[in-house]
């Protein structure tokens, strides 16, 4: 990767119920981009602004996605809004999606996407919603409590690729005002850090949630986090399709918008929603320092 940019920079800005990113296109894994880097695109002040930034490299070209080029073209190198790497984002695979195809690189139906968290498989719908398999839950035992402003309550822990701490309330207000990651306790149950979603009924197999993505503070979608919300509410309600042997859907309100859940009996969960491309342009160089 060059140490200096010396061209315009291309991007592109999306969203997926309002998880909103930066995409920065580069096949050949030619662009380096920093933690300070990625950190000054996503400010939304002083740069383009966004939750995190979709860096689109084709697998064969980067180190940690050589092995999935059989199944996989592209690799999502996912980066959160401070410029920390993570595994995986739900939302993120799905702008990634729509971004390939915006691109022409694939046409609606399936195509997969590499990423930390493994192949991801995708359906880009003649509609314009996006259904991603985000893989199986996996519910460690060890769970946490989370306290905001005097009051706790307990966590379900649950790993999609990335780690979630889901809290059940009776107001979403409750969760404060989420600029910074609520404390949890014990500490050691998430050495790498969580995401943290609350979460209040409204109706049958009806929920909403907020979250405090871990590097991004509170955002205004998170798909693996939704992911995680449909699960543990099917735990909590008796459902379990691995035991019932039919598919469960959860309705999961964000911020942002409405995300669909289905867990199916083999503990594959697919997510469906929209994804949107808003814009393109470049950024100058000399900015990038």
């Amino acid at each position: 990767m060059t140490s200096t940019q010396t061209s315009p920079l291309p991007f592109l800005k999306g969203h997926g119920t309002e998880n909103d990113f930066v995409i920065v296109p580069d096949a050949e894994n030619a662009v380096d981009l920093p933690p300070s880097v990625v950190a000054r695109l996503c400010d939304r002040r002083a740069g383009i602004g966004g939750d995190g930034l979709l860096h689109v490299v084709r697998s064969a070209a980067h180190p940690e996605a050589r092995h999935m080029t059989d199944e996989a073209e592209w690799f999502m190198d996912y980066r959160n809004a401070d410029g920390s790497v993570a595994e995986m984002c739900g939302n993120g695979v799905r702008v990634f999606a729509r971004y390939l195809e915006h691109a022409g690189h694939v046409t609606t139906g399936e195509v997969a996407v590499a990423t930390r968290g493994g192949i991801k498989r995708v359906h880009l719908d003649k509609d314009g919603s996006v259904t991603v398999a985000m893989g199986r839950a996996v519910l460690p035992e060890a769970g946490v409590t989370v306290t905001v402003d005097g009051r706790s309550w307990p966590a379900r822990n649950v790993n999609l690729g990335n780690p979630h701490a889901v809290a059940f309330v009776e107001d979403l207000d409750h969760a404060g005002n989420l600029f910074t990651e609520p404390p949890y306790e014990p500490a050691a149950v998430y050495p790498d850090g969580v995401n943290i979603e609350f979460v209040a009924d409204r109706g049958p197999r009806h929920v909403a949630m907020r979250v405090h993505e871990r590097g991004a503070a509170e955002t205004r979608s998170c798909g693996t986090g939704a992911c995680a919300v449909a699960v543990a509410t099917a735990r909590r309600d008796g459902a379990d399709p691995a035991q019932s042997g039919t598919p469960v859907t959860y309705t999961v309100d964000v911020l942002g918008g409405t995300l669909l859940i289905t867990e199916h009996p083999d503990g594959r969960i697919d997510m469906t929603g929209p994804a949107v491309i808003v814009a393109e342009g470049t950024v100058d160089p000399a900015w990038l320092g």
